[in-house]
């Protein structure tokens, strides 16, 4: 399968990249990028390439080369498309992919080429252990323990006493179904059913019936993007009436399109970018949330936001606040640069962004605390808040 690809000079408009396709590299400073604009992840590789179309044409007085390229959600894809990056383009970090099977496939890559990766995959996985080939590695979603704290919490207190599981058959479901597993425990609530399913399959009906004849106050549907939607609707279908649960990964606009009214009511966690407009005032990203939040609906129109929108932009604040202490010790395309700015990720301390605010160490490439998590709720076929923070 042959990946797409396109290079793209900070501060041009996307009408004018062929133009300059054939020109000498202008830019200081390279990033790649390797996200699923296309495949089964693509509702969560659109919004992800929408924010970066906006990331500023500068970093530190540096001018930016950003090189895209697509995935197709695959993982023999992605790798090839990160040698690319790193050996033939040469770039002084990576940004993505949008998938926890794609990153895990890209750590051994980065790590022979001593170039960051701050993916926008989900799994904790990706990270921990902090060990050779992750020392390279640093993600910007929550980890799904994170997520899964406050979403037994929200069980707990709102008369959930047994609850079924259906996942992805991938490392995203696997993560998933670990953390729920042992914080179920903890809140005395009875998994009574545990399912699996491929983020290609078209029909779940057999997992459906398993899971419904135990009678679940709740079923937790740990997918992402619109594969996600397949069990909600065929547990809806069939007449299930309890409380349903989905994952952060639901966080696009797709998601809620093909849902409809099948969707409508679902509790989800989710960073406090996806419903800034609604947090308490006092919630601690609030200000950086909605900041963003304008910025990207003056470009992509209102309700447009995503859990996949500001965590790139994250990535980019991310990047943006590492880069300064990263020029001190080398000039971008260097190795100097690159092993400063893996340094400087590290010790990333105190950045608010749209989704937390991130504090890094040699053993955690996250960062993230509880400031980085509220729960929602779809409504009116909208992701709203609902509690926390």
């Amino acid at each position: 399968m042959q990946s797409k690809y396109f290079r793209w000079f900070a501060g041009m408009s996307c009408m004018s990249v062929s133009v300059f396709m054939s020109l000498p590299a202008a830019a200081q400073i390279k990033i790649g990028v390797n996200i699923s604009t296309t495949g089964p992840a693509a509702a969560i590789g659109a919004p992800t390439r929408n924010a970066m179309l906006l990331w500023p044409k500068e970093i530190a007085g540096q001018k930016v080369e950003y090189i895209f390229l697509d995935d197709a959600s695959d993982t023999t894809n992605a790798v090839r498309n990160t040698r690319k990056l790193t050996t033939e383009e040469k770039v002084d970090v990576v940004v993505g992919p949008n998938t926890t099977p794609n990153a895990l496939a890209m750590l051994d890559v980065i790590a022979e080429a001593q170039t960051p990766m701050i993916t926008l995959a989900a799994s904790a996985a990706i990270v921990e252990p902090v060990d050779g080939k992750r020392a390279w590695a640093f993600k910007m979603p929550q980890n799904d323990s994170h997520m899964a704290t406050i979403l037994t919490q929200h069980m707990a207190e709102n008369g959930v006493r047994t609850v079924a599981f259906i996942g992805f058959a991938d490392a995203y479901g696997e993560g998933w179904w670990r953390e729920f597993s042992k914080l179920a425990e903890l809140r005395k609530l009875q998994v009574v059913a545990s399912e699996r399913y491929a983020r290609n399959d078209t029909s779940v009906t057999g997992q459906v019936l398993k899971i419904m004849s135990a009678r679940p106050d709740a079923v937790l549907v740990a997918g992402s993007a619109t594969p996600a939607v397949l069990p909600q609707k065929t547990l809806v279908e069939r007449g299930y009436k309890g409380k349903i649960y989905q994952t952060h990964g639901i966080g696009t606009l797709e998601f809620l399109k093909v849902g409809g009214k099948d969707v409508e009511g679902t509790f989800f966690p989710t960073g406090p970018a996806v419903v800034a407009k609604q947090l308490p005032e006092a919630n601690a990203v609030k200000k950086v949330a909605l900041d963003f939040t304008k910025r990207y609906e003056a470009a992509y129109g209102a309700d447009t936001m995503t859990q996949f929108a500001a965590d790139a932009w994250g990535a980019y604040m991310l990047i943006a606040n590492a880069v300064p202490q990263a020029l001190k010790s080398g000039q971008p395309g260097t190795v100097q640069f690159r092993t400063a700015l893996r340094t400087a990720l590290e010790n990333t301390k105190n950045l608010t962004v749209p989704q937390g605010v991130i504090n890094m160490n040699p053993k955690d490439h996250v960062g993230l605390d509880q400031r980085s998590r509220v729960m929602g709720r779809i409504v009116g076929n909208r992701f709203t808040y609902a509690f926390g923070g």
